[in-house]
């Protein structure tokens, strides 16, 4: 597609201001050279982005989505020639963090009080990684510090606290036929219809295990996006049942009438790691690894946490010492 960065310039100021007259003063242009500009790239595309409405410009489907794309690749822009200008300064001063395989943060404001009394100054950034895979962006330096439990081939090139093991447990309804069982088996998987988030989508190359024991044939998975409510609700709604970690799923226990069932006779767990870059850190990062590591890591002598009858729960689990990394790359329990 030919199109450069005035042309998204363009198309974000001119649906963000409704003309080309005011959006030419936003872009320090004349309005006819901004006119000239449009018409040239709705050409190279072979259609119109903006349709007139009354006296203003109103993107269209095409221009809607490009617009997408242009206010997503200019918002990068913004933010690396920020990043740029901090490392030029010598203020990069900053925490980029990231969550793999979270949908909730009740646990994040302690931990970003608690630091931003020891750092008043420091920026702490919650990003995003692609493919849910944060140990690819640590070794990219695209982050700072990762909440990590899944299991990564480059796992043993980055530096790794243990923190905490969660248990994966089945979410009902109340009245379901499991809600009364002591665990489940492989066996009861066998025709259930499970509600999954998205990134189990069996369709996507490579596919994600689905968080259920081995050997369990389900009858229909239906998976949605990641937002743990939506799942919540359809598990409530009677469309099926989920696998979630107890600490996500025991806050919606009584406000939704759900049941909180364990799988296998056994916990089936999986082990939380802080992880960061090898060598030394700065004193600023050094300090919010340290506040999120004290807040999350489990004493050895806590047990690990149960379904409670209320529902309640005060964050993530803590469970004894495991084995050195608590997961194998084969284990489906890491997949959540």
């Amino acid at each position: 597609m030919d199109v450069d960065l005035r042309d998204l310039e363009l198309l974000d100021a001119t649906a963000e201001a409704g003309s080309l007259t005011a959006a030419a003063e936003r872009l320090y242009v004349s309005q006819p050279a901004l006119s000239q500009r449009l018409t040239r790239l709705e050409a190279r595309l072979g259609m119109p982005l903006f349709d007139r409405k009354g006296r203003r410009l109103v993107p269209n489907a095409a221009g809607r989505r490009l617009l997408v794309a242009a206010r997503h690749v200019l918002g990068e822009l913004a933010s690396a020639s920020r990043d740029l200008r901090e490392l030029r300064d010598g203020r990069d001063r900053r925490v980029r963090f990231t969550a793999q395989c979270s949908t909730t943060f009740p646990w994040l404001p302690p931990v970003l009080r608690a630091f931003r009394e020891r750092e008043p100054d420091i920026d702490v950034r919650i990003e995003t990684v692609p493919d849910d895979a944060p140990i690819p962006a640590l070794l990219a330096d695209l982050v700072d510090v990762a909440l990590v439990t899944k299991p990564d081939l480059q796992m043993d090139r980055v530096s790794l606290t243990r923190l905490f093991e969660d248990e994966m447990v089945a979410v009902v309804p109340a009245g379901h036929p499991w809600a009364s069982r002591a665990h489940l088996t492989a066996r009861d998987f066998d025709g259930a219809d499970l509600v999954l988030y998205d990134f189990y989508d069996q369709k996507r190359i490579p596919s994600m295990p689905l968080p259920i024991p081995a050997g369990a044939r389900p009858a229909r998975i239906t998976t949605m996006p990641v937002v743990t409510d939506l799942v919540v609700e359809m598990v409530a709604g009677g469309q099926g049942v989920t696998v979630l970690p107890n600490w996500v799923a025991a806050p919606y226990a009584a406000s939704h009438d759900l049941a909180l069932v364990r799988i296998g006779a056994r916990p089936l767990t999986r082990t939380w790691f802080c992880a960061t870059r090898t060598g030394p850190r700065p004193p600023h990062l050094e300090a919010f690894v340290e506040e999120l590591t004290s807040r999350l890591k489990a004493p050895a002598s806590r047990n690990r946490t149960r379904p409670a009858p209320d529902g309640s729960a005060g964050g993530p689990p803590a469970g004894p010492p495991a084995r050195p990394h608590g997961m194998r790359p084969a284990d489906p329990w890491c997949g959540l």
